[in-house]
C-alpha cells in the first residue's frame, strides 16, 4: 500500500507503515527528525502522486483550544482561516483513504464534527491528550492497551484563573523553542495502531470490517 504521512516530520508513524512493510513517506516544511522516505516541501507538491492512504497532522497551532485566547485577532489577520482553508483542502484530496488527526479545536464549529476521540492511555502510553480524528473510507481506531492516564498538575494562570493539565504537557512548557515539538508529538502506542489496523487486508481493498 502506498501511504503519506502528511505534516509529519518525526517519522513515527511513517516507520510503523514501513516496518510492515508499506510504502510510505513523510511529507512536512521541515525535515525528518528520523531518517526514511521524506519530501520536505508541500505535501500539494505530491498529493496527486497515487497515494492509497493519507494520514495527516495539519498544524494546529491556528486551530486548538488551547490558543483559545488568541483566535479573535487570529480570526481577524486571517490565520485561522488560512489553517482552515488547509484542513479542508487535505480533507478534500483525490485520495481514497484519509485520516485527519488534530487536537480538540475550531474544526467541527467551521468544517465538519470529528469522527473519532482516541487517547494515548488507550494505546499503551500513560499519557492524556485529547486527540480528534476526521475519517475518511477508514474504521474508528480500536484501543489496544489501556493503562493509567498519568499524572496531571494544579496550577493558577497568569489570569488567576484555576487549571488543570497533563503534566507531561505541563512540563513542555519549560522546553523553550521545543515545547511545541513535544506537545504536538505523535505517541507510540497511536502511531502503531494507526498503521496495524489501517492495513489490514480488508482495509486495503476499501471493505471495512
Amino acid at each position: 500500500m502506498k501511504v503519506l504521512i502528511a505534516c509529519e516530520y518525526s517519522g513515527a508513524v511513517r516507520d510503523e507503515f514501513i516496518k510492515l512493510g508499506h510504502d510510505a513517506m513523510s511529507c512536512d516544511l521541515l525535515p525528518t527528525d528520523s531518517p526514511g522516505p521524506h519530501y520536505e516541501g508541500d505535501v500539494f507538491d505530491i498529493i496527486n502522486d497515487g497515494w492509497d492512504l493519507m494520514i495527516a497532522f495539519p498544524p494546529c497551532t491556528h486551530l486548538a483550544l488551547s490558543g483559545s485566547q488568541w483566535f479573535e485577532q487570529k480570526r481577524k489577520d486571517g490565520r485561522q482561516q488560512e489553517a482552515l482553508e488547509f484542513v479542508k483542502a487535505l480533507m478534500l484530496a483525490p485520495i481514497d483513504k484519509i485520516a485527519i488527526e488534530n487536537p480538540m479545536g475550531v474544526i467541527p464549529t467551521y468544517i465538519k464534527p470529528y469522527d473519532q476521540v482516541i487517547q494515548p492511555y488507550e494505546f499503551g502510553d500513560p499519557f492524556q491528550k485529547s486527540t480528534c480524528l476526521w475519517l475518511k473510507n477508514l474504521p474508528k481506531l480500536t484501543p489496544t492497551n489501556i493503562v493509567e492516564k498519568g499524572e496531571f498538575v494544579e496550577f493558577v494562570s497568569k489570569k488567576g484563573i484555576k487549571k488543570k493539565q497533563p503534566k507531561w504537557y505541563f512540563d513542555a512548557l519549560s522546553q523553550g523553542k521545543d515545547r511545541w515539538k513535544i506537545r504536538s508529538q505523535t505517541f507510540p502506542g497511536i502511531a502503531k495502531a494507526m498503521a496495524d489496523q489501517w492495513s489490514k487486508p480488508g482495509i486495503i481493498q476499501g471493505q471495512l470490517f
